[in-house]
């Protein structure tokens, strides 16, 4: 079986390491007649484009700066960032393989049997967030009462944002996107015209504690599609520093390794392959790495100059509230 841990020990570029990588999936695929590295190939090389590939993001990027000026004139109280990046391929390699293990096993579990390949193969048709841009938003302390909620004032203004978002960026080139809402709750403070199109996590709350708002939308310049999550800096700090942080690498270990016991091996190659490529990833010790404009003194001290762990940001645009000293009505 091949996987990414094969190649990333000889200096190479994060290109090369995607150029071999996916070359070599193809032939094995072809040779083994299986379908699902071939997606992964093509999987890979739409990664590759969108670490190559400048220009669309640029203008991407300039038409995603107009909202950025849009909240920093209708909100000039707010701090705020406004950040892109491309999916690092490592996450990008997790998620793949996450997505089969994850599908291959609630199939079972309801129905006794495996999926077909082609049926594997819808889901993996499906990655929306291998560009993502998140908006997060903080009332500075010198703006808020002594009796004031910081908290239900933000959301306030996180989901006023939020309400404008998908007309403006349809203006200016982009699609939202509908998505499921059967059995999900959303906020009263989401409009009825932008709700359709929103993944609530605020309301409805992840197990691990994550809150956000999440739309996908598809930019038809670019032909790509993007997700944008707005978050409160609480919220932020709570997925990236916090609980939910450490909490998902943990549980994802453990759901992993209680699904393996649950699937016969043998059984399903696809789950096979796409499990040992995960945990594969999950004892990856970084410090050993040797991928070019890469280093790591260990697991979490962390320097990424190629997109290869952290993920390579397209922009960040950062706001910071313009008045020190008035109180907002």
């Amino acid at each position: 079986m091949i996987s990414l841990n094969d190649y990333l020990y000889d200096g190479d570029t994060v290109f090369k390491i995607l150029k071999r990588y996916s070359a070599d999936l193809k032939k094995s695929a072809l040779e083994n007649n299986n379908p699902i590295d071939m997606v992964h190939c093509n999987f890979l090389i739409q990664l590759e484009e969108l670490l190559e590939h400048n220009d669309f993001l640029t203008a991407q990027s300039q038409r995603l700066r107009e909202f950025y000026k849009y909240m920093a004139e209708k909100y000039p109280f707010l701090a705020f960032t406004f950040k892109g990046r491309i999916k690092s391929l490592i996450r990008a390699e997790e998620k793949f393989n996450g997505k089969i293990v994850q599908y291959v096993y609630d199939y079972y579990m309801e129905n006794g049997t495996f999926p077909t390949s082609s049926q594997i193969k819808n889901k993996l048709l499906r990655f929306r967030d291998l560009i993502a841009y998140r908006i997060v938003i903080s009332i500075p302390r010198c703006h808020l009462k002594p009796e004031d909620d910081r908290e239900e004032i933000e959301l306030k203004y996180l989901y006023e944002i939020a309400n404008a978002l998908p007309d403006f960026l349809e203006a200016r080139g982009f699609s939202a996107e509908i998505i499921s809402q059967e059995g999900k709750n959303h906020s009263p403070l989401l409009s009825p015209e932008a709700m359709p199109y929103y993944k609530d996590y605020i309301v409805n709350i992840s197990p691990r504690g994550y809150r956000s708002l999440h739309i996908t939308l598809y930019d038809n310049n670019a032909r790509s599609f993007i997700e944008v999550q707005l978050r409160t800096k609480e919220m932020d700090d709570y997925a990236e520093i916090g609980p939910a942080n450490h909490f998902s690498y943990e549980k994802v270990q453990e759901m992993e390794r209680s699904r393996r016991q649950e699937i016969p091996a043998g059984k399903c190659i696809y789950f096979d392959e796409a499990y040992e490529r995960g945990i594969m990833l999950q004892k990856l010790e970084l410090a050993e790495v040797d991928v070019n404009m890469f280093a790591a003194a260990n697991n979490s001290l962390v320097n990424d100059g190629c997109g290869f762990y952290r993920g390579r940001l397209i922009l960040p645009y950062e706001h910071l509230s313009r008045f020190q000293n008035d109180l907002i009505d």
